[in-house]
């Protein structure tokens, strides 16, 4: 009997050749076999008389050969075998494409079933290429068939069959997660079944069932893996900071800060006082406010004589936040570093000095501040700004700076609440739903190409009134397997500078300059000495340009609501009306759709719903970065009633035994152990 850690090479019908190409879908042993769940399913139990036919349905027919396969040379590289195949009430002709061997494999006066998409007419049918069995066999119809994510060197009989093999292997030591009252309490089937069902299903019924109960147990198992990762931080040692009147803080700011932002002030500085460490993400669209969240803990910090460290993802941002940090806290005697990897060896050697001596109370950088030479005289709290741009070793990395300091997480990404509880499920936290009065509503258009003069002359307009322009394109430059009319950013660019606006100042800025290069790019246009800054996504986060007031993003079919609201963020900073403008692109009637949310509202969390129900959780970010756990047959869009009932079996579970240690909860307690290891730096 194989053990699930066993190497897939092993299993009966595998071997090395196919064994390297299953490990490029992630397959490397029994247990990735056996839960490589199938992508979809076809339904071979549907079986009709030829009569009842209609051209473009997908169905099994039960029928004779009529006649023998005869096989015909075309040209060189193409073969075709045709036969006609006959039941009580009709003739169907059947053609394969270059399956020369059918013309042996199917013999005259056979019956079979013959599984296919019907093509002809309803008064002549016929089929291409069906998949065929004899009558009696019930192997390939008749019954519901898995359809899995194949790679060059699998087929999906292949994978059938050693999904097959493994299910065999497995059958008596298949763990079963899920406690036993769990189970019952739920209406659960039992593993064993469900593995059976969710590849082989009995019937609608059984897969149905084996969906529902996977479902439940792998966001079971992450909702109770978060349970525990928040129950050892409980038991983690921290910094207990003194308690300090707010209303000092509050009465540094040249501003009214909103009911939101005082709340997220009070949670954070809330858990500063408690001697466990503080991990909260504080999250609000753009523009929101975060920033004086940020201050406030810093600031709550130093009135206990500690530091704080303040990570930005670019130099630029990073320079934005000292500037604003700056002006808000040194009136009070607080001193603000700046460390960044442009700075000569000398500043960066004083920074370091003033660090470790305790000369500095708060200090904003970018990557630079994880270099050797950074040590702190007393860091009490970490900040990172959209946190999931840093690697998971970047963050360690600050972490190891202190000890068990504090941590605030900002992110201007609106993610759906119930996504939240998936990717921050070990965070507390905070949400900024209000914007500072005073931050007018971007007004957002979708166009077509019909209206681009238009378009070109509100540009010149705007310029004309001393305003700035941005122009984002999906690609940096044409390739050949793009659409001729995708945008890219540098024959954009090109173009619009010679032939477009040659009068006006026009800049280039993309993912693949140099980081000096790009700084300086976007450092001109900040100071007001680019009229328009053609850009990829580069500038979705990026610097405050209070002048900027209008965003025209090309192809904007080509990007995620959640990104398109993003990019707009980029606007509407200063006293000015500001405008974005969505070229629609080729996506037809169901991207207009999806655009025409932009246009209806500017609430970042509403957008990121409808973004979670269109194009699922991986659109927020760009990569995997963010710690996502990767999930295998669960749809955090369509299953949100199923996550609902897992978090709260594991929340009772929990309650009732914190640290797993009954018998019965042993199972589940090592796959944790297992998740925690493998995902614990992803998820924190």
């Amino acid at each position: 009997m194989a053990e699930l850690s066993t190497n897939i090479q092993y299993i009966k019908g595998v071997g090395e050749v196919r064994a390297k190409a299953m490990a490029k879908l992630g397959i490397t042993t029994l247990r990735d076999l056996i839960c490589f769940f199938p992508r979809a399913y076809e339904d071979r139990t549907v079986i009709k008389p030829i009569s009842m036919l209609i051209p473009d349905e997908t169905v099994c027919v039960r029928a004779m050969a009529a006649t023998a396969p005869r096989l015909s040379h075309i040209r060189k590289g193409l073969d075709l075998v045709k036969l006609k195949a006959v039941d009580e009430g009709g003739v169907l002709d059947i053609t394969f494409f270059n399956q020369s061997f059918v013309r042996d494999a199917i013999k005259q006066g056979e019956s079979y079933v013959f599984y296919g998409k019907v093509t002809g007419s309803r008064r002549h049918p016929e089929m291409l290429n069906p998949v065929f069995e004899l009558e009696s066999a019930h192997h390939l119809t008749g019954r519901i068939i898995p359809v899995y994510r194949l790679t060059a060197g699998l087929s999906q009989n292949i994978m059938a069959n050693a999904v097959r093999q493994g299910l065999d292997a497995s059958v008596d030591m298949m763990p079963d997660y899920l406690p036993a009252h769990v189970r019952e309490s739920y209406q659960l089937a039992q593993a064993g079944y469900a593995y059976e069902n969710i590849h082989f299903p009995a019937d609608c019924e059984a897969l149905e069932i084996s969906r529902r109960r996977l479902i439940f147990e792998e966001l079971f198992i992450i909702s109770a893996a978060m349970g525990v990762l928040r129950k050892s931080r409980s038991v983690r040692r921290g910094r207990s900071l003194k308690q300090a009147d707010l209303r000092e803080f509050y009465q540094l700011l040249p501003f009214q800060l909103t009911g939101a932002q005082i709340r997220s002030i009070e949670q954070s500085t809330g858990d500063m006082l408690k001697n466990t460490p503080m991990n909260r993400l504080v999250q609000g669209d753009v523009g929101s406010g975060k920033t004086a969240v940020a201050a406030a803990c810093c600031w709550y910090a130093w009135k206990s004589g500690c530091q704080s460290a303040f990570m930005a993802p670019t130099e630029i941002l990073a320079e934005q936040h000292y500037r604003t940090l700056s002006q808000l806290l040194e009136p009070v005697g607080m001193r603000v570093g700046l460390l960044t990897g442009s700075m000569t060896q000398k500043q960066k050697k004083s920074v370091h000095s003033q660090l470790r001596l305790g000369e500095l109370d708060v200090v904003i950088g970018t990557h630079a501040l994880l270099s050797e030479g950074v040590e702190f005289f007393e860091l009490a709290l970490v900040i990172t700004d959209e946190q999931h741009r840093f690697g998971v070793n970047q963050r360690s990395a600050l972490l190891s700076k202190g000890d068990s300091p504090h941590v605030l997480v900002m992110s201007a990404t609106p993610i759906p609440r119930t996504l939240a509880l998936i990717i921050y499920g070990d965070l507390d936290v905070s949400i900024i739903d209000e914007l500072p009065p005073g931050r007018q509503k971007i007004a957002t258009y979708t166009v077509s190409e019909k209206l681009r003069e238009r378009t070109y002359k509100f540009i010149r307009k705007l310029v004309g009134e001393e305003r700035q322009v941005y122009v984002v394109c999906p690609m940096v430059e044409e390739s050949e397997t793009a659409d001729e009319d995708l945008k890219s950013a540098l024959a954009y660019a090109e173009k619009l500078r010679k032939e477009i606006f040659p009068d006006l100042k026009v800049a280039l800025v993309h993912g693949r300059m140099k980081p000096k290069e790009k700084e300086a790019v976007m450092s001109a246009f900040s100071a007001g000495e680019t009229d328009i800054l053609v850009a990829t996504t580069v500038i979705e986060v990026g610097v405050d340009v209070p002048n900027a007031a209008l965003m025209v993003v090309e192809n904007a079919d080509r990007f995620g609501l959640s990104q398109l609201h993003q990019l707009r963020g980029r606007v509407g900073r200063g006293k000015h009306q500001s405008y974005c403008i969505l070229f629609e692109g080729a996506g037809g009637e169901i991207s207009r759709e999806r655009l025409k949310i932009m246009c209806e509202t500017n609430d970042g969390f509403r957008i990121s719903e409808e973004d979670l129900k269109l194009r699922g959780p991986g659109d927020f970010f760009g990569s995997r970065q963010h710690g996502l756990p990767e999930l295998r047959i669960a749809n955090l869009a369509s299953d949100m009633d199923v996550l609902t009932k897992a978090q709260a079996a594991a929340q009772e579970l929990l309650r009732s035994d914190p640290g797993l240690l009954s018998p019965e909860n042993a199972l589940l307690k090592d796959r944790i152990d297992e998740l925690y290891q493998l995902k614990a730096s992803t998820m924190n």
